[in-house]
């Protein structure tokens, strides 16, 4: 997960702009700044690489502390336009946390001092909550959160304009709350590896600079931020209630039928997030608010490919195929997303093509994530043996 490395894969996905990540970290930051040098306005490329991957500087903190009888537990996402604002923000924060222990540093200040001390370094900061409903460390979070925005960030909440929907939710579920129609509602998912980059991900139409896409951010500009790209939240770890050592997997309304208590271990549940929602909206499913940004749905390609073949997206068999389709098409975003199903039919299996249809169509089976375990997603069922998929495989050689 080096600029490197995530700038080549960057590419590979069709995506021109990548946030670094923990700039608080003393060892990255310095690897950042010796291997970055500035492109456009408040943006970075790497040195000496023919990658036309941008990146911006990125990172992300935790706050644990207690306010209203409650132990807080949020991770904020910091973005930053100049390498030397991190530098004093970091000098400033060293004093209440050890930066060097971990990419992610925890503090037990307050967020809302975290905003006001990182837009007293420089105003050109922006923060957002991170995967704003996850239900250990987030803003809305059912164990460690808040039941608003203004009850975290009290007089700095003029000065939060948007947050991370995070992989378990999307934007149709957080459009059940009216008090976020202001707030921009951002798809950015923490990789964890290079090759899963872009799992969600934001489409601009505008000029490639810090202060423009921080100036869409902060209007919510539909005619420049045009739409999200977002994992089907049921695929997310927390989007229903469950226990994971239990087995146990339930729907909002069965989990209230059991007052929220595991059926097998009789301890609480790990309540999700498409439960917390239910929880603060004022608003029915499926009502699209006004001036609000549109989305799609995306699987990502390695895993329709895996399907296809019937073995696991880590299969070397996978990776050959992937990297075939991507050399053919330029991006895996351009298959995704972009390029006419007659097109891809003629390039790739008809199952992978066929996986790519009804992706489209968001016509997919899938048993929701639960207490940090992924959903399990499906598209192609067993309409087709493997054998079949095997030989059409082989026929493309």
């Amino acid at each position: 997960m080096e600029v490197g490395a995530l700038a080549n894969w960057a590419a590979l996905k069709g995506i021109q702009l990548v946030g670094t990540g923990d700039f608080t970290h003393p060892t990255y930051f310095a690897e950042l700044s010796a291997r970055l040098e500035p492109a456009e306005e408040g943006l970075y490329r790497v040195k000496k690489s023919q990658s036309p991957a941008r990146f911006m500087l990125t990172g992300e903190v935790c706050n644990i502390y207690h306010q209203g009888g409650k132990l807080r537990k949020v991770h904020t996402l910091l973005f930053a336009r100049d390498k030397k604002d991190v530098e004093r923000l970091n000098a400033k924060l060293q004093r209440y946390g050890k930066l060097s222990s971990d990419g992610r540093p925890i503090f037990t200040f307050p967020t809302k001092d975290l905003v006001k001390m990182a837009l007293d370094v420089s105003p050109s900061f922006m923060l957002i909550p991170a995967h704003a409903w996850t239900p250990w460390f987030s803003v809305f979070g059912a164990n460690s959160g808040f039941d608003s925005l203004e009850e975290c960030f009290e007089e700095e909440t003029r000065n939060i304009h948007a947050i991370e929907t995070g992989l378990s939710s999307d934007p149709q579920m957080n459009w059940r709350l009216s008090k976020l129609d202001d707030i921009t509602l951002l798809s950015n998912s923490d990789a964890h590896s290079p090759s899963r980059l872009g799992r969600e991900a934001n489409v601009f139409d505008c000029e490639l600079s810090y202060k423009t896409i921080c100036d869409v951010i902060k209007k919510k500009d539909r005619k420049r931020l045009l739409f999200t790209i977002e994992f089907f939240p049921e695929e997310g770890k927390y989007h229903y209630d469950g226990h994971r050592n239990c087995g146990v997997v339930l729907s909002p309304e069965e989990s209230r039928k059991l007052n929220k208590i595991c059926p097998v271990c009789k301890k609480s549940l790990t309540m999700g997030v498409c439960h917390r929602i239910e929880e603060l909206a004022d608003r029915m499913p499926g009502l699209t608010p006004e001036g609000a940004i549109p989305f799609r749905h995306v699987i990502p390609l390695a895993e329709i490919v895996a399907e296809a073949l019937g073995v696991a997206p880590s299969a070397a068999s996978v990776e050959r195929e992937y990297m075939r389709i991507v050399k053919t098409f330029g991006s895996e975003f351009n298959v995704l997303l972009d390029r006419p199903l007659e097109e891809l039919s003629r390039h790739v299996p008809c199952s992978v093509a066929e996986g790519v249809k009804r992706m489209r169509d968001g016509k997919v089976k899938i048993v929701p994530g639960h207490d940090g375990v992924f959903g399990k997603i499906s598209l192609l069922g067993n309409d087709e043996p493997q054998e079949a998929l095997a030989k059409e495989q082989m026929s493309l050689f």
